[in-house]
Protein backbone atom coordinates (compact mmCIF):
# COMPACT_ATOMS: atom_id res chain seq x y z
CA UNK A 1 0.00 0.00 0.00
CA UNK A 2 1.67 3.28 -0.56
CA UNK A 3 2.23 6.03 2.06
CA UNK A 4 2.58 9.44 2.03
CA UNK A 5 6.29 8.85 2.78
CA UNK A 6 6.62 6.69 -0.34
CA UNK A 7 5.00 9.58 -2.31
CA UNK A 8 7.61 12.55 -0.63
CA UNK A 9 10.51 9.71 -1.61
CA UNK A 10 9.91 9.71 -4.70
CA UNK A 11 9.80 13.78 -5.43
CA UNK A 12 12.63 13.31 -3.50
CA UNK A 13 13.97 11.54 -6.39
CA UNK A 14 12.29 13.22 -8.98
CA UNK A 15 9.46 11.08 -9.76
CA UNK A 16 6.11 12.69 -9.36
CA UNK A 17 2.74 11.59 -8.71
CA UNK A 18 1.30 10.82 -12.52
CA UNK A 19 -0.79 14.78 -13.53
CA UNK A 20 -4.04 12.96 -14.43
CA UNK A 21 -5.90 15.33 -12.47
CA UNK A 22 -7.13 12.88 -9.63
CA UNK A 23 -6.76 12.79 -6.12
CA UNK A 24 -5.12 10.06 -4.10
CA UNK A 25 -5.54 9.43 -0.69
CA UNK A 26 -3.48 7.76 2.15
CA UNK A 27 -3.41 7.19 5.71
CA UNK A 28 -2.32 9.97 7.84
CA UNK A 29 1.10 10.13 8.31
CA UNK A 30 1.14 9.94 12.01
CA UNK A 31 -1.04 10.92 15.02
CA UNK A 32 -0.02 14.56 14.72
CA UNK A 33 -1.45 15.95 11.49
CA UNK A 34 -3.06 14.95 8.29
CA UNK A 35 -2.29 16.73 4.97
CA UNK A 36 -3.55 18.05 1.74
CA UNK A 37 -0.46 18.38 -0.50
CA UNK A 38 -0.75 19.58 -4.35
CA UNK A 39 1.29 18.74 -7.55
CA UNK A 40 1.21 19.42 -10.76
CA UNK A 41 -2.28 17.29 -11.66
CA UNK A 42 -2.48 15.61 -8.82
CA UNK A 43 -3.47 16.19 -5.30
CA UNK A 44 -2.96 13.45 -2.53
CA UNK A 45 -4.96 13.71 0.79
CA UNK A 46 -3.43 12.11 3.67
CA UNK A 47 -6.20 12.02 6.46
CA UNK A 48 -8.64 9.35 7.82
CA UNK A 49 -10.90 8.70 5.73
CA UNK A 50 -11.44 6.98 2.64
CA UNK A 51 -11.46 7.26 -1.06
CA UNK A 52 -15.26 6.96 -1.80
CA UNK A 53 -15.91 9.66 1.09
CA UNK A 54 -13.45 12.13 -0.80
CA UNK A 55 -14.96 11.53 -4.56
CA UNK A 56 -18.57 11.94 -2.68
CA UNK A 57 -17.27 15.62 -2.30
CA UNK A 58 -14.94 16.82 -5.04
CA UNK A 59 -15.94 16.82 -8.90
CA UNK A 60 -13.91 14.73 -10.74
CA UNK A 61 -10.74 16.46 -12.81
CA UNK A 62 -10.77 19.62 -10.67
CA UNK A 63 -7.56 20.69 -8.80
CA UNK A 64 -9.02 23.58 -7.32
CA UNK A 65 -11.86 22.15 -4.92
CA UNK A 66 -9.43 19.58 -3.11
CA UNK A 67 -7.94 22.71 -1.79
CA UNK A 68 -10.75 25.10 -1.70
CA UNK A 69 -12.73 26.16 1.73
CA UNK A 70 -15.39 23.80 1.80
CA UNK A 71 -13.53 20.57 1.21
CA UNK A 72 -11.05 21.97 3.85
CA UNK A 73 -13.88 22.51 6.01
CA UNK A 74 -15.23 19.05 5.37
CA UNK A 75 -12.19 17.17 6.21
CA UNK A 76 -11.33 19.11 9.13
CA UNK A 77 -14.88 18.12 10.45
CA UNK A 78 -14.77 14.54 9.58
CA UNK A 79 -10.77 14.33 11.27
CA UNK A 80 -11.89 16.36 14.36
CA UNK A 81 -9.11 19.03 13.67
CA UNK A 82 -8.13 21.95 12.52
CA UNK A 83 -6.60 23.10 8.78
CA UNK A 84 -3.33 25.35 9.21
CA UNK A 85 -2.63 27.91 6.78
CA UNK A 86 -1.31 27.48 3.29
CA UNK A 87 2.12 26.40 2.46
CA UNK A 88 4.50 26.20 -0.74
CA UNK A 89 6.67 23.03 -0.72
CA UNK A 90 10.11 23.09 -1.32
CA UNK A 91 12.88 20.97 -1.69
CA UNK A 92 16.78 20.73 -2.62
CA UNK A 93 19.48 18.22 -2.53
CA UNK A 94 21.76 18.21 0.03
CA UNK A 95 25.66 19.89 -0.35
CA UNK A 96 27.81 17.03 -1.35
CA UNK A 97 30.96 18.49 -2.15
CA UNK A 98 33.03 18.41 1.25
CA UNK A 99 34.85 22.52 0.86
CA UNK A 100 31.20 23.62 -0.05
CA UNK A 101 30.19 21.97 2.85
CA UNK A 102 32.57 23.29 5.35
CA UNK A 103 32.07 26.70 3.82
CA UNK A 104 28.51 26.66 4.00
CA UNK A 105 28.37 25.62 8.16
CA UNK A 106 31.53 28.13 8.63
CA UNK A 107 30.53 30.63 11.48
CA UNK A 108 27.57 28.60 12.63
CA UNK A 109 26.92 27.52 16.25
CA UNK A 110 24.28 25.04 17.27
CA UNK A 111 22.45 25.88 20.62
CA UNK A 112 21.15 23.35 22.90
CA UNK A 113 18.28 25.25 24.71
CA UNK A 114 14.99 25.35 23.35
CA UNK A 115 12.98 28.94 24.52
CA UNK A 116 13.47 30.76 20.93
CA UNK A 117 10.25 31.48 19.19
CA UNK A 118 10.98 29.59 16.10
CA UNK A 119 12.38 26.67 18.25
CA UNK A 120 9.53 26.19 19.99
CA UNK A 121 7.38 26.95 16.84
CA UNK A 122 9.54 23.78 15.16
CA UNK A 123 8.86 21.34 18.05
CA UNK A 124 5.29 21.56 17.34
CA UNK A 125 5.80 19.91 13.87
CA UNK A 126 9.03 18.40 14.25
CA UNK A 127 10.82 15.89 15.72
CA UNK A 128 14.74 15.30 16.77
CA UNK A 129 15.16 19.00 16.39
CA UNK A 130 18.25 20.86 15.94
CA UNK A 131 19.40 24.23 15.72
CA UNK A 132 21.86 26.29 14.46
CA UNK A 133 22.64 30.18 14.82
CA UNK A 134 24.72 33.19 13.34
CA UNK A 135 26.21 36.31 14.96
CA UNK A 136 23.36 38.17 13.07
CA UNK A 137 21.09 36.65 15.55
CA UNK A 138 19.26 34.40 12.58
CA UNK A 139 18.11 31.00 13.68
CA UNK A 140 17.72 27.98 11.50
CA UNK A 141 16.29 24.61 12.91
CA UNK A 142 15.94 21.29 10.88
CA UNK A 143 14.17 18.64 12.14
CA UNK A 144 12.06 15.38 10.76
CA UNK A 145 8.42 16.22 9.91
CA UNK A 146 5.86 15.03 7.62
CA UNK A 147 6.16 11.91 7.20
CA UNK A 148 9.30 12.06 8.49
CA UNK A 149 11.11 14.01 5.71
CA UNK A 150 14.07 16.07 7.20
CA UNK A 151 12.62 20.46 7.27
CA UNK A 152 14.23 23.16 7.88
CA UNK A 153 13.02 26.57 9.08
CA UNK A 154 14.74 29.93 8.90
CA UNK A 155 14.64 32.86 11.33
CA UNK A 156 15.85 36.26 10.52
CA UNK A 157 15.60 39.24 13.35
CA UNK A 158 14.41 42.13 11.74
CA UNK A 159 17.21 44.24 12.39
CA UNK A 160 19.23 41.85 10.18
CA UNK A 161 17.11 41.23 7.01
CA UNK A 162 18.04 42.16 3.92
CA UNK A 163 21.45 41.00 4.79
CA UNK A 164 21.94 37.96 3.20
CA UNK A 165 21.50 35.63 6.20
CA UNK A 166 18.15 33.59 5.54
CA UNK A 167 19.58 32.54 2.34
CA UNK A 168 23.09 31.69 3.96
CA UNK A 169 21.42 29.48 6.48
CA UNK A 170 19.07 27.84 4.30
CA UNK A 171 21.87 27.11 1.60
CA UNK A 172 23.69 25.52 5.45
CA UNK A 173 21.12 23.69 6.43
CA UNK A 174 21.74 21.70 2.87
CA UNK A 175 25.17 21.11 4.78
CA UNK A 176 23.99 19.37 7.52
CA UNK A 177 22.46 16.96 6.37
CA UNK A 178 23.91 13.39 4.76
CA UNK A 179 25.10 14.25 1.31
CA UNK A 180 22.27 11.66 -0.30
CA UNK A 181 19.50 13.42 1.37
CA UNK A 182 17.17 16.16 0.70
CA UNK A 183 15.87 18.36 2.80
CA UNK A 184 12.62 20.32 2.51
CA UNK A 185 10.98 23.65 3.57
CA UNK A 186 7.26 25.01 3.65
CA UNK A 187 6.99 28.96 2.77
CA UNK A 188 3.74 30.95 3.37
CA UNK A 189 3.08 32.17 -0.73
CA UNK A 190 2.75 35.75 0.52
CA UNK A 191 6.35 35.85 2.57
CA UNK A 192 7.88 36.58 -0.75
CA UNK A 193 11.63 37.17 1.13
CA UNK A 194 11.59 34.08 2.52
CA UNK A 195 10.97 32.34 -1.28
CA UNK A 196 13.73 34.61 -2.09
CA UNK A 197 15.96 33.14 -0.08
CA UNK A 198 15.41 29.88 -0.45
CA UNK A 199 15.04 29.81 -3.98
CA UNK A 200 18.71 31.85 -3.89
CA UNK A 201 19.98 29.20 -1.52
CA UNK A 202 19.06 26.34 -4.31
CA UNK A 203 15.40 25.08 -3.43
CA UNK A 204 12.82 24.86 -5.91
CA UNK A 205 8.70 24.56 -5.88
CA UNK A 206 7.37 21.22 -5.82
CA UNK A 207 4.10 21.85 -4.86
CA UNK A 208 1.61 22.59 -1.88
CA UNK A 209 0.09 21.64 1.43
CA UNK A 210 -2.37 22.29 3.80
CA UNK A 211 -1.48 20.76 7.45
CA UNK A 212 -4.22 19.47 9.73
CA UNK A 213 -3.20 19.74 13.42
Amino acid sequence: MTTLADILHSVEGGTFPIPDLGVTVVSPPSARESCVMAFTGHVVVAADVDAAWVAERLPPEDMVEPVAPPFLTALAEATGRHAHCLDAMLLAPAIRDPAERAAAVAGLEEFTGHDHPRVVRALEFRDHVRVYGDPSGSVMTIGNGVAGRTECSVEVPESARGQGHGRRLAQAARALIPADAHIWAQVTPGNAASFRAFLAAGYRIVGSEILFL
